[in-house]
């Protein structure tokens, strides 16, 4: 069964957890205020919509790989896993100023168009503290052992933490120009935390033998890097159809991917100019788009993060491999990577 197959199959399950972790949550607010019942109403159209559930389902599948069962406990850190995770987007694309995740509007435009910008903007800052706050709520209730309970919320306050530092790195970036050990002290707090953070949680519930939470964290390191580069890419080089939303968003943020920090270190001085004056442009024409991605190309700025991605799959799949995990979730991490680095050639 390949990786998407095996998200399917078991997003499922924490889908209907959600759903009914949702009824209950909005059912509270009804008796608060509407406004606040909307905003819950708005929170699950915004975790429920279709996606891959990457994050919980590491953790499922982690754990299911040292005990070889789901219960009902596993589920309810799931639901929590996947609340961090949007808690995350939710902040995450009001500071880049999305106007789109998965194809529908982002958090803070539900309340904007409506009304304005203010109201959208603190609504989605305070709705996405509060998805926090839920995630930790749905994993302290989830009836594990207190022990166990205290080492996942260790690792929920660091990973949340190192995101955030991450992101504001992401950010100052957009006005300096990093060098590639930069790039990866930022890139270490990113997704590279939130996998590490997501298949921790599911070893250490599922009493994984100390040598393998060593493996796997570091395994989950690599994935991320690779998870990020990847996404950077196809942030560059997909269409519009591909992507679910407009391309070269980084570039107009002024964001500084691994290709384009590999690019301005080598591409010539013309190339490397034009470049620089398309970071932080309020648009981007397709012309101006292809010719950027011209000179990603031919700086082989975009092959060496391509080498990159490839260097850290391989390691991520020895790493896997080396564990004690069953079959089907090395095979799904196996295949997962493998899908990462083959969908590099869809991007030239």
């Amino acid at each position: 069964m390949g990786w998407e197959e095996t998200l399917d199959r078991y997003s499922v399950l924490i889908e209907v957890r959600l759903r009914n972790f949702f009824a209950e949550v909005k059912n509270e607010a009804r008796t608060y205020h509407p406004f606040i019942e909307k905003v819950y109403s708005n929170m699950e159209e915004f975790v429920l919509r279709r996606g891959k559930r990457l994050a919980s389902c590491s953790t499922l599948l982690v754990y299911k790989g040292y005990t070889g069962d789901i219960d009902a406990q596993i589920l309810k850190v799931c639901v929590g896993i996947e609340l961090y995770r949007h808690s995350i987007l939710v902040h995450d694309d009001l500071v880049d100023k999305d106007e789109f995740r998965r194809g529908r509007k982002t958090f803070h435009r539900m309340f904007t168009e409506k009304n304005d910008r203010r109201l959208g903007h603190g609504t989605a800052v305070f709705a996405g503290d509060m998805m926090y706050s839920l995630a930790l709520q749905s994993i302290v209730n989830s009836g594990f052992a207190r022990e166990k309970l205290d080492v996942v919320l260790s690792m929920l306050f660091k990973g949340y933490c190192d995101v955030n530092e991450s992101q504001i790195l992401d950010l100052l970036f957009e006005y300096k120009e990093p060098n590639v050990d930069e790039w990866y002290m930022m890139a270490s707090k990113r997704a590279a935390s939130l996998f590490k953070t997501t298949i921790l949680v599911g070893a250490s519930l599922g009493n994984a033998p100390e040598t393998d939470l060593h493996l796997l964290g570091e395994a989950a390191a690599h994935l991320g890097y690779s998870f990020d580069i990847q996404d950077d890419i196809i942030d560059t080089f997909a269409s519009l159809e591909q992507y679910g939303r407009p391309p070269g968003g980084d570039l107009t943020l002024g964001k500084k991917p691994l290709h384009v920090v590999y690019t301005l270190n080598r591409a010539d001085r013309d190339g490397s100019s034009m470049l620089k004056s398309l970071c932080g442009k309020k648009h981007i024409s397709k012309e101006s788009l292809e010719w950027a991605r011209q000179v990603v190309r031919e700086s082989s700025g975009l092959e060496a993060a391509k080498e990159k991605l490839r260097g850290h799959g391989e390691k991520a799949t020895a790493l896997f491999a080396q564990t004690r995990l069953n079959n089907e979730t090395k095979e799904f991490f196996t295949s997962l990577i493998t899908y990462i680095e083959n969908s590099l050639n869809w991007y030239r």
